[in-house]
């Protein structure tokens, strides 16, 4: 696997002092307040609390090269031009650049800041049918939004990307369970098998890439999806990888594993219709984004600290990836379509 999809992952995130990150937003941005941590898997977070606003700071990864953040940016931008969405917007510098600059133990990081978009999680809300379809259809729109633009940064190198799911054959011996090897193994032969083959012939756009239930802002009133967050992992890759990736995060109980997925497809359909070659992939593609978690779950354990606070968020959270993925196996691939198939033809 690329050494440099390693490297922005296993590296700790940066650790500027609050001290200096204050001088310099106080300096650079014109705003001064409390600050929070927010734990991140590849930069340095803070909720800053002005007392009037709030505000997203972030110190980025010095093993991030310039153009990524440079393109997540200019996607932010591209998106505030729709009223129909609702996403972090860009907080200029004073001087009306996009990024300033911190400084610690010799070392420059860029700073940039976004508005705070306040509303409740997806993940601290029941899940039911109807709230589905509407975050369904709600990635559609994103994915609208998103298709006309470019940006020279825009193929990032992840290991959460699903281009590179072949790539996790590498980090497999990581995973010490044998029964669980064994089923990630499974998906990556089949990913090899089935999905890359066929991945030149897929409609291709810049997508959110990680419209995971934490990243996905709700109204506990009406219960609708009101906005997306953490724009960090958007990559050109193919459209019904948006759809996939968010699908494997909609996890129900064996009895009635398509619960969750079956309405937020039909949902998203509703607004921007897959095509069947995008619908016939849906399974591996499922499944591959599980195997990605589990995988780098495991090789997570041992490539960063015990008390680092990804990883321990990662533990609590994700520790059912590997669950649901014996599930979905158990489902199989024909009952999977046929369920799916049965959902969108109601």
């Amino acid at each position: 696997m690329d050494g440099l999809a390693h490297t922005a992952v296993s590296a700790a995130p940066p650790n500027v002092p609050v001290a200096n990150i204050d001088e310099a937003v106080s300096q650079q941005f014109g705003l001064r307040g409390t600050y929070a941590s927010l734990v991140s898997e590849r930069d340095q977070n803070f909720l800053l609390e002005t007392g009037r606003r709030q505000y997203i700071v972030k110190v980025t990864s010095s093993a991030e090269a310039k153009i990524v953040s440079d393109f997540q940016v200019a996607a932010m931008l591209h998106l505030e031009q729709f009223d129909n969405l609702r996403v972090p917007q860009v907080v200029r510098a004073l001087d009306g650049r996009l990024f300033g600059s911190v400084q610690h133990a010799g070392k420059t990081y860029r700073l940039r800041l976004n508005n705070y978009l306040a509303g409740n999680l997806l993940a601290s809300v029941p899940l039911n049918a109807e709230l589905m379809r509407d975050f369904g259809a709600k990635l559609a729109c994103l994915d609208v939004a998103l298709e006309p633009f470019s940006h020279e940064g825009e193929q990032p190198v992840l290991l959460w990307d699903l281009q590179r799911a072949g790539e996790l054959r590498a980090l497999l011996g990581h995973i010490d369970n044998a029964t669980i090897r064994g089923r990630v193994t499974s998906v990556v032969d089949d990913f090899e098998a089935l999905v890359a083959p066929r991945l030149n012939t897929l409609r291709t756009q810049v997508i959110h890439g990680d419209a995971n239930p934490e990243n996905v802002l709700v109204d506990p009133g009406d219960r609708r999806v009101t906005g997306f967050i953490d724009f960090g992992d958007m990559v050109r890759a193919p459209l019904v990888f948006d759809v996939a990736i968010a699908a494997a995060y909609l996890r129900s109980e064996d009895a009635r594993p398509l619960e969750f997925i079956s309405p937020f497809v039909a949902g998203y359909c509703s607004v921007r219709p897959l095509e069947s070659v995008e619908l016939l992939l849906m399974f591996d593609l499922v499944r591959a984004r599980l195997a990605t978690t589990v995988t780098l779950l495991y090789w997570r354990l041992s490539a960063r600290e015990k008390d680092d606070p990804y990883r321990q968020k990662t533990l609590e959270g994700e520790t059912d990836a590997s669950a649901f993925l014996a599930t979905l196996d158990r489902l199989g691939r024909t009952a999977f379509l046929d369920e799916l198939s049965q959902t969108l033809h109601r």
